[in-house]
């Protein structure tokens, strides 16, 4: 993957505005979730998986039982790219689908 351009704080905060349940931490794009079940919280990360391998991007996931915590940026750049900011916004509509 060929090094995307890292945003800037405030291109970062104004990404936020439309991604709400998200926050930077670090260099990252962080978003915990709770889901109905563990059975849903494994179909929203195969979907996270499905729409990653697409996109050559990946986030880091962390599970627990019904609790998902993702974190996006681009490791390539050393940081939050709008490739990340484009990616929580693809989680945050298969979130939307399963809640």
């Amino acid at each position: 993957m060929p090094k995307a351009e890292l945003l800037t704080d405030d291109q970062v905060d104004a990404a936020l505005v439309s991604l709400p349940e998200w926050r930077a931490r670090g260099a990252a794009l962080v978003r915990t979730a709770e889901l109905p079940s563990f059975a849903v919280a494994v179909e929203a990360v195969n979907r996270v998986a499905e729409i990653a391998e697409r996109d050559d991007h990946h986030p880091d996931i962390d599970i627990r039982w019904r609790t998902l915590t993702f974190r996006c940026s681009t490791h390539v750049s050393g940081g939050i790219t709008a490739l990340d900011a484009s990616l929580a916004q693809e989680i945050d509509a298969v979130l939307d689908a399963l809640a």
